[in-house]
């Protein structure tokens, strides 16, 4: 096992994930369409990085193969220092206690007939974490830990806002004491003040138990605020990654560009150029040839309609595959 390996907590390395849609008679592939293409990070214990683009580009497909909810259809994904790609589920069961998520809905997310004092309780017991006669009070600690008061514990999900319910969902995934949490959009369902109460709970969460997340959004303000490295995800690709300060102060693609641009000022003097995208995202079953957003881009070549860019890095670990950058 190399040492680059052992030192990230995740690392994944040119990941792909694919989904059938046309098959012959005898089971072969003949149309698929690839949601996640070619996609390497790294991540380290107590870092943030935050997947950031359009709808449809692939986030939440990326957060998912990486918890091994999909099986990836080619690349590496290491945890830990284990290579788990191929782990079956037998084998995951350990490593589930150490990846979690946080769903996108907090109201489809929890079992409508469970009490929140029985939604934490069954993975403290299933996983063993403390032995059972300390269950309740284990639960009721990481209620307070969470903002939830003790007497919600024997309360029911329809009985709660939605920002109750996140943090009810939140003291779900910290349950059985993970090292990485998938954040998939876990505030964009949420008013603004309630969203800023999350974030920072989240925030104190990670300072005191020393957790990475992987913060998957399309509000780049919640990302700036919330991450240390930025991905940037079009049509399955990543086009661009970085530290946050790198992509914030010099985005170096066309497509980082023009989403950045699209950020509200908080001061309504400032004038802000706006790059407008023309068209729509292309299919993911059918991708362009060459450069997957050469259809989109404002200073696309010809060679942008041919040849697929390459993923250099630009110094610094700041990354970008686009044919303008040389």
């Amino acid at each position: 096992m190399s040492d680059k390996h052992t030192r990230a907590l995740l690392e994944v390395e040119h990941l792909r994930k694919a989904f059938p849609l046309k098959k012959t008679l005898t089971g072969k592939v003949t149309q698929e369409l690839v949601a996640v293409d070619d996609v390497s990070f790294t991540l380290n214990a107590g870092e943030t990085l935050g997947i950031v683009g359009e709808s449809g580009c692939g986030k939440t497909t990326l957060g998912r193969t990486i918890l091994k909810l999909h099986s990836a259809s080619g690349g590496r994904i290491w945890f830990d220092g284990k290579d788990i790609t191929d782990y079956k589920s037998s084998q995951m069961r350990e490593i589930r206690k150490q990846m979690q998520i946080i769903f996108q809905d907090p109201y489809s997310s929890l079992p409508p007939r469970s009490t929140v004092g029985g939604i934490l309780s069954e993975p403290v017991e299933v996983h063993k974490i403390v032995p059972r006669a300390e269950i309740k009070d284990y639960v009721l600690n990481l209620m307070d830990k969470c903002g939830l008061r003790d007497y919600y514990y024997e309360r029911y999900p329809h009985e709660f806002s939605g920002g109750q319910r996140q943090r009810i969902c939140i003291a779900r995934a910290l349950s059985v004491n993970p090292k990485l949490v998938v954040c998939d959009e876990p505030v964009s369902a949420l008013d603004v003040s309630i969203q800023a109460q999350i974030i920072n709970l989240l925030k104190q969460l990670q300072q005191d138990m020393n957790l990475a997340y992987l913060f998957i959004s399309h509000d780049l303000s919640v990302v700036k605020f919330i991450s240390d490295k930025i991905g940037v995800m079009y049509l399955g690709s990543m086009v661009e990654y970085g530290t946050k300060e790198d992509i914030f102060a010099h985005p170096l693609h066309p497509y980082t560009q023009a989403l950045f641009s699209a950020i509200p000022h908080p001061d309504p003097d400032v004038k802000m150029e706006r790059i407008v995208l023309k068209g729509d995202i292309p299919s993911p079953a059918n991708p362009p040839k060459g450069c997957r957003f050469h259809t989109r881009c404002p200073y696309a070549k010809d060679i942008c309609k041919e040849v697929p860019p390459t993923y250099k890095d630009f110094g610094g670990g700041h990354c970008a595959a686009c044919h303008l950058l040389g």
